[in-house]
């Protein structure tokens, strides 16, 4: 939890909406966390519930509505947002960094600019297939996709 993940634009989203929103993560930023997290934290609404392991992960990510990536940087890569659409769950994130690789805009997430975006596309999330998020997940990020894209490079190299 920290500026750089988006947290406060997170919770706009979802305040906007009306929906339950629930923080999971370590804290690495205690002052933004207690700025702009913790007084919105009501137990009932917004709910913060600390870090975990990939079972229970797995178990909030695959009931979840969607996962809220807000973003303020460039992101290189985006690991949250491949475990998310492994669980089935679409994603809304802003369009920065590699996010445009991750997410198919509009079949497993929507890429969005702003909260205002990003509000509106929430409505329209069950648009989305959350068997086809997973389906992207298994065509385009696994160990064996990995291994057989590098020796590709590494046979190009020798």
């Amino acid at each position: 939890i920290n500026q750089d993940n988006g947290t406060r634009e997170a919770l706009k989203i979802a305040m906007a909406c009306s929906k339950n929103f629930i923080l999971a993560g370590i804290i690495q930023d205690h002052a933004y966390y207690d700025h702009y997290v913790a007084p919105n934290i009501d137990l009932y609404k917004v709910i913060y519930i600390g870090s975990f392991g990939p079972v229970e992960r797995n178990r909030l990510l695959g009931k979840a509505c969607a996962l809220l990536h807000p973003i303020q940087f460039d992101e290189p890569f985006g690991l949250s947002v491949i475990e998310s659409m492994t669980c089935g769950t679409p994603v809304i994130a802003f369009d920065r960094g590699s996010m445009p690789e991750l997410i198919e805009n509009g079949k497993n997430g929507f890429l969005v600019n702003n909260v205002g975006e990003a509000v509106e596309t929430v409505a329209r999330i069950k648009e989305i297939d959350r068997a086809y998020c997973r389906r992207h997940v298994e065509r385009h990020f696994t160990v064996d996709r990995m291994i057989h894209e590098y020796i590709q490079v590494y046979g190009m190299i020798l």
